[in-house]
């Protein structure tokens, strides 16, 4: 087989007219190859013969399984047709198959309009967060980003149930100032499952005038831009940090994103911060009356005087037990109230199964319990034998010695 360099030599020299005998000769080559040269289409290419190898009895029943189950895993498979020898060259072989029966998913270029759209998604930094009670766990951060300006606002939340998650959306719309017309979000539990929106999701979208928008699965494209977003969070804003508390992370988070902002995206080769006007003159504005979101409940307050707020216990005034009390909280306060009476007013607590008392309540149901439990007087006998007579009187319709307004003999 002739070189690169030799072939390019004589297709040049035939070219310029030498005859192809004295090129031939010249170069010391065979006639019959320099003919194949001239008449090649192409360069020459060294083309390895095939040759059976230990996975070639294999291969059809791999081909079998991949039909039918293009992503099972190699070791699978190996199970599967008996393969004993090398796992390493047994992957290889399946993920040079695989793409033949992969089923092909194109994703079309998306174009994001100003106002149209906001990526919803939660990220998990890879730091725990100390909380109240001296433990530290991962917390979720809540990130909108405007799809048309790239524009990113994040707060962390305690939880991703459906009420902490619709007041850390109405939290970062706020601070957006405008509605997106269509907030795109995954299959987020707190967001909702199939057809179906979860409780008082469709009240908030209702309430912004906005629709919200849940993708079906092995969609990753239409939720790509903050999907990129968390990935960059990790790689620029965590390294080197700590927090001493949730609300530490978002000051230092809100500070970053103020500098993330004001630099060039490179897909859109602008600045954010360049671009939020008119995205922002495009979105709908906010509405007249807030949504309701938060936690809410109504419970009749018993004899220990406590409600419970996710996982967390908080003391109520011992005055209003056994009545009906108003329960409300949000990402850092928790309100009771009875008929419109504040009866108790708490910061909201993250750390999970804690018990938190105002000393105050503790004060009062001390008083409560020791006039419960202070002896009563005994009856007297006179007056109870008068009460008692009295009562029979007006049983009978007897005043006054009357009955009917008749004199009695």
């Amino acid at each position: 087989m002739i070189s690169m360099e030799d072939w390019a030599l004589i297709r040049r020299l035939v070219a310029d007219g030498v005859p192809q005998r004295q090129v031939a000769r010249d170069l010391g080559i065979g006639r019959s190859t320099v003919a194949r040269a001239v008449a090649s289409d192409g360069p020459p290419k060294y083309e390895r013969p095939a040759v059976s190898t230990s996975f070639t009895p294999f291969e059809p029943a791999v081909r079998q399984l991949l039909v039918t189950t293009p992503d099972m895993p190699a070791t699978v498979i190996a199970e599967r047709v008996g393969w004993t020898g090398s796992i390493s060259w047994f992957r290889d072989n399946v993920r040079r198959l695989r793409p033949d029966h992969r089923p092909v998913d194109p994703s079309d270029r998306l174009i994001w309009l100003p106002g149209d759209a906001a990526q919803c998604d939660l990220w998990f930094p890879p730091k725990k967060i100390p909380l109240e009670d001296g433990t530290r766990t991962l917390l979720p951060v809540l990130v909108i980003t405007a799809a048309h300006s790239r524009f990113m606002v994040g707060r962390m939340i305690p939880t991703r149930t459906t009420a902490d998650l619709l007041l850390g959306m109405w939290m970062l719309l706020q601070l957006l100032g405008r509605v997106p017309r269509r907030l795109i979000w995954d299959n987020e539990s707190g967001i909702g499952r199939g057809k179906w929106h979860a409780e008082g999701v469709g009240a908030f979208t209702g309430t912004l005038a906005t629709t919200l928008q849940r993708l079906k699965p092995n969609d990753p494209e239409s939720k790509g831009v903050v999907e990129r977003r968390n990935g960059y969070f990790e790689t620029s804003f965590m390294p080197g940090r700590e927090f001493e508390s949730p609300a530490d992370f978002d000051a230092q988070f809100g500070e970053w994103l103020t500098i993330a902002n004001a630099r060039i995206v490179r897909t859109i080769k602008a600045r954010p911060i360049e671009l939020l006007d008119a995205d922002r003159a495009a979105m709908l504005p906010m509405p007249p009356v807030p949504p309701a979101v938060g936690w809410v409940n109504r419970v009749r307050l018993g004899r220990d005087y406590y409600v419970r707020i996710d996982s967390n216990d908080y003391s109520v005034d011992p005055g209003v037990i056994g009545r009906f009390v108003d329960v409300t909280a949000d990402l850092t306060r928790v309100e009771v109230r009875h008929e419109g009476r504040l009866v108790a007013a708490h910061d909201r607590v993250w750390a999970r199964g804690m018990t938190i008392t105002d000393p105050a309540h503790v004060a009062a149901a001390k008083v409560l319990r020791e006039q419960f439990q202070r002896p009563r007087p005994a009856p007297d006998p006179h007056t109870e034998l008068v009460r008692d007579l009295a009562d029979y009187d007006r049983a009978f319709g007897l005043v006054d010695g009357t009955v009917d307004g008749e004199e009695v003999a």
